[in-house]
């Protein structure tokens, strides 16, 4: 009788104990995934290199004109950003990225990092390695990608309907092939050409606004009546003068 009470009390603290192990888990992290996996919630005042990787996904959230700064430090800006994501994929605005907001970026992103709509090879067509460009091959890709998860939120925005880009990154030679512009921005791989599709050149120029792209040319500014460009400059300029920009 003895033995048989010691191995059920035994056993009823082993199941508890894995309840609370469980319960534990759900609370801190949601599901493992291959790209990233957050471990912790994050709020403002967190800062850290799990941070930089939600700042990344929410570069096309920062608000009209705004750009948020991708630097590991959990701020004011980041904290609206995220509750702009959080509305606009109806879970609850709170600016705080616990496991629903994880599982909803889980969702929007494929196991290389790149955003569910958009690729590495969409973004170019000039050669495989990044490389022979205006930065670094590491830099250019890394570029690429923050304009991806830009171009990711634009498109939700949108109606979640396709966005047809049409150039990304070029080496010197691909540009010059094409006759860019000696310091164009696709020489650093932030630089994205739109074409026309389910929206119109002009719809795309005025909704990157409000996606964190400080370069805008489109319809009306010189050689760009048939695409929208955006790009990453250091400073603002938007001019698409036939689209009222």
């Amino acid at each position: 009788m003895y033995t048989r009470t010691v191995r059920l009390v035994l056993t009823f603290v082993m199941i508890m104990a894995g309840a609370c192990a469980g319960t534990l888990a759900t609370a801190s992290t949601a599901h493992a995934d291959g790209c990233y996996t957050w471990s912790r919630t994050l709020s403002q005042g967190s800062s850290g290199a799990d941070v930089t990787q939600l700042q990344i996904r929410l570069g096309g959230y920062p608000g009209y004109g705004s750009v948020l700064a991708v630097d590991g430090e959990f701020g004011p800006a980041t904290t609206a950003a995220l509750k702009r994501f959080q509305s606009a994929y109806g879970l609850t605005a709170d600016g705080v990225a616990g496991p629903n907001t994880f599982n909803k970026l889980y969702a929007l992103q494929d196991d290389d990092c790149t955003p569910i709509h958009f690729s590495y090879s969409e973004l170019n067509d000039c050669n495989s390695t990044w490389s022979g460009g205006a930065v670094s091959a590491a830099t250019a890709k890394s570029n690429a990608l923050h304009s991806m998860w830009k171009l990711e939120a634009m498109r939700h925005a949108l109606g979640d309907q396709p966005i047809t880009v049409t150039s990304g990154f070029r080496s010197y030679a691909c540009n010059s092939a094409v006759g860019g512009a000696s310091n164009s921005r696709h020489l650093y791989g932030d630089a994205v050409d739109l074409g026309a599709g389910p929206h119109s050149l002009c719809t795309l120029a005025k909704q990157a606004r409000n996606h964190g792209f400080r370069g805008i040319l489109g319809p009306g500014y010189p050689g760009h009546d048939d695409h929208t460009h955006l790009d990453h400059r250091a400073s603002q300029y938007w001019s698409a003068p036939t689209c009222g920009i």
